[in-house]
């Protein structure tokens, strides 16, 4: 087997993990099912002889008792899948750090990084370098507050204190509950706020309640290359975006998240404003600012529209996902540039990448 090419520089090259453990309960719906046939419907990555093999291989655990066939499930059934080191593969390892008060911590981090450990990522992520870089300093590890899909890049907001990383996840997350009520933000480019120097609180002080914080104002801004030549759009005009967002059976991919009609049991409601900023024959450059907080929903809303983000693998004309697709697949460009933040006292506090994303050539 030939070896793999050297990473490049500032990059974590391809490498062994320890391996992972897989916990889950039995619920009432899947009662009945042999372990392979449960294995095979809640994780369509591999089908029932996969999983018979890996029950043949001693891997999974009933109960705490390693089976080595098939079974018929039982309610409240504890199972853990002992899953053996695999290869991850090489991820982009640098940043420059945005903004660092000893509590709060934002990088800018690089696409095709994974925030959080999930699928086949699990020590090439961003929550592991951070632990092991910031592993033994004073104020303790700055750990991220929200997700960022691995082939977005920007703005990863992390911090400190626990008290601060519950008061920011709650505030992103309640600006985007009420965004679903409120007006579609006002998508001006010129906001009339320059990136400041400080956060919206005191790194010992008391923390203003996250729904009074969302209520004044919390914005996260994107940009984006789309397709050329469809949005009927001049540069500075602005369209919202509301289609609903909800799962769907794939091929490959099982059951994932797509445009919808808003008919079924899940579907989710959406909402997104862009913007067009400028264009080029090879690509148009497009700002985005989302009102709900849903599964790549800039992904899914521009490719709703009919101009799917320039190379994006999944998400094609209407928002549907390509049968062919597969897990990992990237290519296209994602930028969160912008976050602001609006206290009720009038406070206001921006931070932007250093490098926005622009048109190539």
């Amino acid at each position: 087997m030939g070896s793999s090419p050297p990473a490049p520089a500032g990059w974590l090259p391809e490498a062994p993990n320890q391996g992972w453990i897989y916990r889950e309960r039995v619920p009432p719906a899947l009662v009945g099912l042999q372990v392979s046939a449960f294995y095979a419907a809640r994780h369509r990555h591999s089908d029932r002889g996969v999983w018979r093999a890996r029950l043949a291989a001693g891997e999974i655990q009933r109960n705490g008792a390693v089976l080595r066939e098939d079974q018929s499930l039982a309610v409240g059934d504890r199972l853990a899948w002992h899953r053996p080191p695999w290869i991850e593969g090489a991820v982009p390892a640098s940043w420059a750090v945005v903004y660092d008060d000893g509590d709060l911590h934002v990088i800018d981090k690089p696409a095709g990084l994974p925030v959080l450990p999930a699928g086949g990522w699990l020590e090439h992520t961003a929550l592991r370098l951070l632990e092991r870089r910031h592993c033994g300093d004073p104020g303790g590890i700055p750990l991220p507050v929200h997700r960022l899909g691995r082939f977005t890049s920007g703005l990863l907001v992390c911090a400190r204190r626990p008290a601060t990383r519950a008061w920011l996840s709650a505030c992103l997350r309640e600006s985007t509950v009420a965004g679903l009520h409120d007006p579609l933000p006002d998508p001006v480019l010129d906001h009339g706020l320059e990136p400041t120097p400080g956060p919206p609180h005191g790194a010992d002080g008391p923390l203003r309640s996250a729904p009074a914080a969302a209520a004044a104002g919390c914005r996260k801004l994107y940009r984006a290359l789309l397709v050329p030549g469809v949005l009927a759009l001049e540069p500075g005009e602005s369209l919202p975006i509301t289609v609903p967002i909800g799962r769907r059976p794939h091929p490959q991919l099982g059951r994932i998240w797509c445009a919808a009609d808003g008919r079924e049991q899940g579907d989710l409601a959406a909402r997104s404003t862009l913007t067009l900023l400028e264009r080029s024959p090879r690509a148009e450059l497009v700002q985005v600012v989302i009102a709900s907080g849903r599964p790549h929903q800039i992904r899914i809303h521009c490719a709703a529209l009919g101009a799917p983000l320039l190379g994006d693998p999944l998400y094609g004309p209407g928002g549907l996902a390509a049968a062919d697709a597969r897990p990992g697949d990237g290519g296209y460009r994602l930028q969160a540039w912008r976050l602001e933040l609006e206290l009720p006292s009038c406070e206001r506090w921006a931070l932007e990448v250093p490098h926005s994303l622009q048109l190539e050539g």
